[in-house]
């Protein structure tokens, strides 16, 4: 997909559609995106070497006390942190492999445990900026701060994860019943580099709401954490821990999405969208993030809409991927990791299951907006 989307935006300059200087202040627009990406990115790789996710996820199993519906309930809660202070794309990464391991080990059904990674990875995601990259973009265009933009979408993304987590519930509710055998204690490898990396993911959050760019709190939180790996663990720092791949695929897109904009999607989009009510244009937002993925989407109707109506766009292109497999890269990184586990989710029953969610998330959030 990476190739296909580097392709893309060359392409594009390469015939004309964009200009050399256009497509470079796309990037620099960009850019502080794509720093906290690979900041954040690295920050959850190291973190997963030092176990951060395995131990948090026995210590969950432990504390629930063979009671499933209580490890249940604080999986949702590791997930909902994960999403909000890590992203969406470091939940379905990280936090999947590791909750569909516990399942296998607990003997539990992997199903509600591995739609709830993906679920809230992508609902959860409307929470703070860091969250997803769509909430990056709208914070510049908004012109808010941190604070500004968890203050405006607090009630909104509240509503979103008790929505997800009830319909899921009452969806998987005997899969969710029983018991299971406690297991023991992990075994740490390496105690200090554990402390320090956890030490790290828990500082980022505080650093974004106390005002810290985005870009640099996350270089912040993981620059520790690498220098104490260099010295520990150095056979960790590999270039496989750069999510390259995916600085490309943004990259990318972004590029793309601007040359055609003033050719026909801009217009189309707009013409969509004029005068509608922000449910609708939430609607259009899904719709689109579905049909071409959630960045490209907001990236297009963020030219097409007034500026009043991109907070109803930004609750579309979050809450809205979770009908096709492509909606969102959280969504096809879940998959991949749902296939090497070995737990397969059909896609007829993701879209099914996921267009009755998405339908009660717009209609029960939308109204929230200020």
């Amino acid at each position: 997909m990476w190739v296909i989307a580097a392709a893309a935006g060359v392409g594009a300059v390469l015939s004309g559609l964009l200009s050399p200087s256009g497509a470079w202040d796309v990037l620099v627009r960009v850019a502080p995106v794509l720093l906290f990406l690979v900041a954040v990115t690295v920050l959850a790789g190291l973190a997963q070497a030092a176990q951060v996710f395995e131990v948090t996820a026995v210590r969950a199993a432990r504390a629930a006390r063979g009671r499933t519906p209580v490890l249940f309930a604080l999986v949702v809660l590791l997930g909902v942190v994960t999403t909000v202070t890590l992203s969406l794309d470091t939940t379905a990464v990280l936090l999947t492999p590791v909750v569909l391991a516990l399942t296998a080990r607990l003997g539990l059904r992997p199903l509600p445990f591995a739609m709830v990674s993906v679920w809230l990875a992508n609902t959860a995601s409307l929470a703070l900026p860091v969250s997803n990259l769509t909430n990056l973009l709208a914070l510049r265009s908004l012109a808010l701060s941190t604070a500004q933009y968890a203050r405006l979408l607090a009630l909104p993304a509240l509503v979103a994860v008790v929505v997800t987590v009830t319909v899921l519930v009452l969806w998987q509710r005997r899969a969710l019943r029983g018991r299971y055998e406690v297991p023991p204690v992990l075994h740490l490898h390496d105690r200090a580099l554990f402390a320090v990396a956890a030490l790290c993911c828990a500082s980022l959050a505080p650093m974004l709401l106390a005002g810290v760019a985005v870009q640099w709190a996350a270089s912040a939180a993981v620059v520790p954490l690498v220098a104490i790996t260099a010295v520990r663990r150095p056979s960790l720092l590999r270039l496989p821990l750069l999510p390259w791949r995916l600085v490309v695929l943004v990259s990318g897109l972004f590029v793309l999405v601007q040359a055609l904009g003033p050719l026909f999607l801009d217009n189309a989009l707009s013409s969509v969208v004029a005068g509608r009510s922000p449910l609708v244009v939430a609607v259009v937002a899904a719709g689109s993030a579905n049909v071409v993925n959630n960045l490209p989407a907001y990236l297009a109707l963020e030219r097409a809409v007034p500026a009043h109506d991109l907070l109803a766009v930004l609750l579309g292109v979050n809450l809205g991927p979770l009908v096709l497999p492509w909606g969102s890269l959280a969504t096809l990184l879940w998959a991949d990791r749902c296939r090497a586990a070995g737990v397969r989710v059909p896609w007829s029953v993701f879209a099914a299951a996921g267009t009755v969610l998405v339908a009660l998330l717009l209609t029960l959030t939308v109204p929230l907006l200020p």
